[in-house]
């Protein structure tokens, strides 16, 4: 994700530079609603709270998670409000997550050789609702930052499902809220436009279902959260 960050960054830079020269699709900004698609990859976590007491009755010596990868795909609807610098924007999307727990614990008997690693996958339909702010065009580029809300929806979702105690799982809630704040580049050509995008996402509520069973006794909350790095085609 590092590395996407500097491209980024890179990219504006060369955007800012450019000499000045003719417009293309001059007719973008006079148009009310614009259509597109979004290619992207995303890295997902949670943002992990554990009980205080998870080393007096659980034996768990930490508990933390690590981001993978993952992708998704979107369909794009962005509407002019007034002016060309304020849009707002609708990206139903189909995504692909997976977030890894790791427990490092003296309970061996849960935890074989004290260390423990649960893997939650998720495909979510999202539906997120943006207000974009747009610097005015520069030649052929502009940049933005994005803020708004996200519903999201688990296809994947195990919430009612019997739990396994001999092969326990983490179980999260299907349906969650999450607010979103990014920012982007983009550079017309003559019939279409560009961009490159890169958001950040948190849950606003605890997706966690406690069940008892002894990957989820050590835990108090589970917020959903994650980097995405998007592609999008407007015309």
């Amino acid at each position: 994700m590092k590395r996407i960050i500097l491209f980024f960054l890179l990219f504006s830079f060369v955007g800012f530079s450019q000499k000045a020269k003719q417009q293309l699709y001059k007719n973008f900004d006079k148009r009310f609603i614009h259509f597109g698609f979004m290619l992207g990859i995303n890295s997902s976590d949670f943002s992990v709270y554990q009980k205080v007491d998870a080393y007096q009755d659980y034996g768990l010596l930490s508990l933390s998670n690590d981001a993978q990868p993952g992708g998704q795909l979107g369909i794009l609807t962005t509407v002019k409000l007034g002016t060309p610098t304020i849009r707002f924007r609708f990206i139903p999307t189909i995504s692909f997550q997976e977030r890894v727990l790791k427990y490092s614990s003296l309970d061996t008997f849960h935890f074989p050789k004290g260390i423990g690693e649960q893997r939650v996958n998720s495909t979510n339909l999202d539906f997120p609702m943006m207000f974009q702010f747009r610097t005015r065009r520069y030649n052929n580029f502009t940049a933005y930052s994005l803020i708004g809300v996200q519903y999201s929806m688990d296809l994947q979702s195990q919430e009612k499902a019997s739990q396994d105690f001999n092969n326990p799982f983490i179980k999260i809630k299907k349906n969650d809220w999450q607010g979103q704040i990014g920012a982007g580049i983009e550079f017309f050509a003559p019939y279409f436009k560009f961009g490159m995008e890169l958001k950040y996402t948190h849950g606003f509520k605890n997706t966690f279902i406690q069940d008892f069973t002894s990957v989820a006794n050590p835990i108090d909350r589970l917020y959903n959260r994650g980097w995405v790095f998007s592609i999008i085609f407007e015309g």
